[in-house]
This record gives C-alpha cells, sequence and structure tokens, in this order.
C-alpha cells in the first residue's frame, strides 16, 4: 500500500510512477484504491491495462470486500494499493471498519510504504515516520519514501533521521513540475482527457526508476492468500442487458460493480451520449453513470436523438441516474457560467453549479420503492460527491431515505416517475439481509451486520 499522512502529499503521483515503472520491467501490475474514487483508479487503469478496484471496509461488507481483494489479485503478479486521505483517516468508528486506509492494511496484511512531504522540513521527517510506525502495531509501515526533494542534503538529512529510528527510506523523489497533473473540483482531470498520458507515464518510469530503489520497494512486498472467491456482488444487475452509457460525461462506474453484474450474468451495452447514442433496444435497463455532464452541458443539450431515445426506453424499460446521471435526467443544469440548458426532463427536478456547494460523504439509503437500484426496503451503502446544488426539487415520488456514516438523518434523496429513478448517491454495495428477510437498519455498521448474520 502506498500511503501518506494527509491528502495532497503525492500519493497519486508516487503511485503511478511505480506502477508505470514496474510495468516497464516487464511485472504484470495492477493497481487498487481505498475508499470511494473513481477517478485515480482509471489512471491505474491506464498505466497498467488492468482495471483498478475500490476496497471500502465501511461501505463493503466483509464478504464483499474480500471477494473485491481476491478479484484484485488475480491476473497480476504485483498489486498496488494507493490509500485514499491520510492512512488512519476515517469515520470515528467502529474500528476496523472506519473507512480508513489503515482498515484494510491491516485486514488484508499490506506492508505500508509511508510517503512524506519532506517540503518545509528536514529531520523532522523523522518524528512523523516514527509515530506512524507505532501507532497501530496491526499496520506495519514498510518503509519511507521522501517526496518533493529539495536537493541531495536535504534528502540526506531526513534519510539519516529515519534511518536512526530503524525505518527504511526507500528513496527521495524530487520535485518536477512537469508531473503536477491537471485538477478540477471532484479532482484530477480524467485518465481519457489527459492528451499526454502515453509521455507522463514514460516520465514517471523513469523518474522512478531514477529516484526509488525499486528493488527495496519489491522485496517489501508480502505474497496475498485472498480468500476463495464467493461470488458476491455489489448491488444486483438491473437487467439482462444493461445499456451504460459511457464517454466524458458518463464515466463514473465502479469496476467492481461492473464486475458483479457480468458475474451474474448480465451484459454490459456501451453507448455515448454526448455522440447523440441513444440505449439499444435490445436491452431491458439503462444505467447513467455519474460524471461530469455540466462540462459537456451544451453537447447534452443538442443530443435530440438521445434524449428522445431515452425516452421511449424509459416508457417500457428501468432507467437510473446516479449523480451525473442523476442531473441529467432531471429538467434542466445549469452549468457554473450561469447559462441554463435543457436536460431529458424524466425527472422533474433542475440542478445548478452556478451556485456550487460541496456535498461529500458516506451514505447510507433504504429505498421507499421498487426501482432499478433494488427493492422497497432494500439498504444501499455508498457515498456523495458533488458540488451541484438542486434549484428546484420537482415534485416527483421521494426515492429513498438517507442517513451519514455515523447513521445520522440526512433526510430523503433521489426521485422516481414511473420507471426511471435516480439520486445523487454513488453505491458501493448492497448490506447483506437479516435472518427471515428483513434488511439492515440504517446506521448499523458494516461490521455488526455481518456478526448478526453469522450469529444467526
Amino acid at each position: 500500500m502506498i500511503a501518506a499522512p494527509r491528502s495532497g502529499g503525492g500519493k497519486t503521483t508516487l503511485t503511478l510512477a511505480l506502477l508505470a515503472a514496474l510495468r516497464r520491467r516487464g511485472i504484470a501490475v495492477r493497481g487498487a484504491k481505498t475508499g470511494p474514487d473513481y477517478i485515480d483508479p482509471a489512471f491505474h487503469e491506464a498505466l497498467t491495462g488492468l482495471s483498478s478496484l475500490n476496497l471500502d471496509s465501511w461501505a463493503m461488507p466483509p464478504a464483499l470486500l474480500d471477494d473485491v481483494m481476491s478479484q484484485a489479485c488475480s491476473g497480476c503478479d504485483m498489486l498496488v494499493t494507493e490509500a485514499s486521505m491520510g492512512l488512519f483517516d476515517g469515520l470515528m468508528e467502529p474500528r476496523g471498519a472506519r473507512g480508513a486506509p489503515a482498515d484494510i492494511a491491516a485486514r488484508f496484511g499490506l506492508p505500508v510504504v509511508l510517503v512524506l512531504d519532506i517540503s518545509g522540513q528536514g529531520q523532522s521527517a523523522a518524528a512523523t515516520a516514527l509515530g506512524f510506525a507505532t501507532l497501530d502495531p496491526s499496520v506495519r509501515i514498510a518503509g519511507v519514501i521522501l517526496n518533493r526533494v529539495g536537493s541531495p542534503r536535504h534528502a540526506a538529512m531526513a534519510t539519516r533521521a529515519i534511518t536512526a529510528t530503524g525505518i527504511p527510506v526507500l528513496g527521495a523523489f524530487g520535485r518536477d513540475t512537469q508531473l503536477q497533473m491537471p485538477e478540477r473540483h471532484l479532482g484530477l482531470v480524467q485518465a481519457r482527457e489527459h492528451g499526454g498520458l502515453d509521455a507522463l507515464a514514460e516520465r514517471l518510469a523513469t523518474q522512478a526508476e531514477r529516484d526509488l530503489d525499486l528493488d527495496a520497494i519489491l522485496a517489501c512486498a508480502m505474497p496475498q492468500s485472498p480468500a476463495a472467491a464467493t461470488d458476491a456482488i455489489a448491488i444486483a444487475p438491473p437487467g439482462q442487458r444493461i445499456a451504460v452509457a459511457n464517454d466524458a460525461a458518463f464515466s463514473f462506474l465502479y469496476a467492481h460493480v461492473a464486475a458483479g453484474w457480468r458475474r451474474a450474468g448480465a451484459e454490459l451495452h456501451f453507448f455515448s451520449p454526448l455522440n447523440d447514442e441513444g440505449p439499444a433496444d435490445g436491452c431491458d435497463a439503462c444505467w447513467l453513470p455519474g460524471g461530469y455532464p455540466e462540462l459537456h452541458a451544451g453537447r447534452l443539450a443538442a443530443a435530440d436523438h438521445f434524449r428522445h431515445a431515452l425516452a421511449c426506453f424509459a416508457q417500457t424499460r428501468p432507467v437510473h441516474g446516479e449523480c451525473g446521471g442523476f442531473m441529467v435526467l432531471g429538467e434542466s443544469l445549469t452549468d457554473k457560467a450561469g447559462e441554463t440548458h435543457r436536460m431529458t426532463g424524466l425527472l422533474g427536478h433542475a440542478t445548478s453549479f452556478a451556485r456550487r456547494r460541496m456535498n461529500l460523504g458516506y451514505r447510507t439509503a433504504q429505498l421507499r420503492h421498487d426501482c432499478a437500484i433494488g427493492r422497497a426496503g432494500t439498504v444501499l451503502r455508498g457515498h456523495e460527491f458533488h458540488y451541484a446544488t438542486v434549484t428546484d426539487p420537482g415534485n416527483d415520488t421521494t426515492l429513498a431515505d438517507m442517513h451519514d456514516g455515523y447513521g445520522e438523518p440526512r433526510g430523503t434523496g433521489g426521485g422516481r416517475r414511473g420507471l426511471v429513478s435516480g439520486t445523487f448517491f454513488h453505491i458501493l454495495s448492497t448490506l447483506p439481509a437479516l435472518h427471515d428477510g428483513a434488511t439492515c437498519t440504517p446506521g448499523i455498521p458494516a461490521s455488526a451486520t455481518a456478526q448478526v448474520s453469522e450469529q444467526t
């Protein structure tokens, strides 16, 4: 696992550099990411040629988490897991299921390589390294990579202090402004939009070979013996043949969700609304993932065939939209410049980026009605991450009751009209049912649910 004390410390750059350098060596390497994130895994996949899966100790029941890890370890020689946030950051409880990267490292025995941004400090970096190495005995810090190093002398100061604590220093990554990747409001610009990705991968691999002790890093790796695959799936497929929007406006589909659908026997048929394509007539369900529709609102508004085909599809077959897909299902979308664009109108709400407000956090959703994502009463785990605001809620039927990661009520979410449903909520998993067919109660930790299920 590549981790750091905080966000913004250089984990993604170091992870990509390591992936690129290992692949250059001919190693079949796969990336993974802890916690909710679409963008970093897309970069992992672009650099390795293998899908990158998410591992989340809060949102995924234990059986699903173990199954996803089993999938991540298959078909590769080396798995490199990029941590989210700081290594120990997550919810306050429950232990082992807080959504913290440390939960994943402890559960699967992953050696942690700690990335330390030492800009503005020297020997003091040793105190940070030692604190992380001793905070939790179940998490093993295998070594440290120094990042944003200003000079060989700067690196030597920090290296000498850290190695004196018994913690190996596995490299010192120098500052390089050319390796800074463009960002937007949800993180990095998407991999599919990065025009110079191949050249970036080459530069990252070259710098990793120069600045990192790749042999020592490889020696830190531990063999994995993941639990046998249980065929656990995150969410039941909404149909046998699922039309999935897939382009620069609709790209946020979790790999473990898609893999679960395929393992359940479903077929995925991709189409591009930006190219004015609609869902294929032969499909029996349609899924509009999240993404960046606000950046392409004008093109979506002009995509007459897409809107017409989707409206015809929705008359007889279920359609669901997540976050960006939910926005496109509404009446209109106002971009950050204040221009309002017509959307599909299959739901009655209107959204805006002109009045931005960040919504971020874990969510539990309990469905009030049958829809594409489950039967009434189904409890789902996932997250919200968006800046859009609802300027007109419309008059659609409320889709779900929402709670945060601590079980505190967050009101209602989403909407439903006929066979069309949507919500800002991104699904990571369906919670397992308790005995007698009852579903889990929002707010009960996934770990507690699993314990109850095992006991009964």
